[in-house]
């Protein structure tokens, strides 16, 4: 996985790019009828229930946009809110405010909705060994929010990019002249180039698996698109050899099943990629 400090580096990325994108050369609106030294108070309004998320991150924002704004908070990342909640107060130039808004709601309705729904699919799980995956199915240039906002929701991130971590699927498999040529290759490649970093593997039927334990040097299985039935057979054969990872087309109806199949982790993309923003609101006081 990426180090603390490449994650904030990606934070630091993101807030720039969203300023930049956002305000351009200046909030003319605010510019036009609000007087520089204008002072205002706006609070953090919950419109919708879930988890929050974002909190951290949108002080971020508020101190890149002004390093004078002060943010009082009442609920931190992680929480459960409802309908009426104020989540923090910022106060400080009213322009400054204005220009940090959207980019602040941006970020914490979609973190919000992600948290969210991370959560739910951790209760689904309670009970069991599985932990739930997310995915780099990511909006292009706000991975590093999304990923954690999982985290926030209660989830563990998979790798964060095609850097940090191996994963040899059926493409790469099949491209390398199949399963033991890739991961052969991909062996000798990671002792010439100096690199420590697990490898996952993907496999498509029991064939495959049986393939893959017959190579060393594997951290994680992908059992991908299996049934119950073979799910299980799988987890038997691999036992504690390596780790073992579910995925492909698993959803809160199905996730509980495959868990008490047995693997260590189920990998879902829904997670980021198939939700709906949280209803947040920044308003005057």
């Amino acid at each position: 996985m990426i180090s603390k400090e490449q994650f904030q580096r990606e934070l630091e990325l993101i807030i720039k790019n969203g300023i930049r994108e956002d305000i351009g050369p200046g909030d003319y609106s605010s510019l036009a009828c609000i007087p520089a030294d204008a002072k205002g108070k706006a609070k953090l309004l919950v419109k919708d229930e879930g988890i929050i998320a974002g909190v951290a991150f949108a002080k971020m924002i508020f101190a890149e946009v002004d390093a004078n704004l002060v943010v009082e908070t009442f609920i931190n990342d992680g929480e459960k809110v409802k309908y009426g909640d104020v989540v923090f107060h910022v106060s400080g130039s009213s322009q400054s405010i204005l220009r940090a808004e959207r980019l602040v709601l941006n970020s914490m309705q979609r973190m919000s909705a992600i948290a969210t729904k991370t959560n739910h699919f951790v209760q689904l799980l309670e009970g069991t060994k599985t932990k739930i995956l997310d995915t780099r199915k990511t909006t292009p240039g706000f991975r590093a929010c999304e990923k954690w906002a999982v985290k926030i929701g209660g989830g563990e991130n998979h790798r964060f990019a095609l850097y940090d971590m191996i994963m040899l699927k059926d493409n790469h498999n099949d491209f390398a002249g199949g399963i033991t040529h890739a991961i052969n290759k991909t062996k000798a490649f990671l002792a010439e180039n100096n690199l420590d970093l697990k490898i996952i593997v993907e496999a498509r039927n029991l064939d495959e698996i049986k393939e893959i334990l017959e190579n060393e040097g594997v951290y994680r299985i992908l059992i991908d698109n299996f049934n119950f039935e073979d799910t299980r057979t799988a987890v038997a054969l691999i036992g504690d050899k390596c780790l073992t990872e579910s995925s492909g087309n698993i959803n809160e109806k199905t996730i509980r099943q495959y868990a008490e199949c047995g693997v260590d982790y189920i990998s879902s993309g829904a997670l980021i990629h198939s939700v709906y923003n949280t209803d947040l609101s920044l308003k005057a006081i």
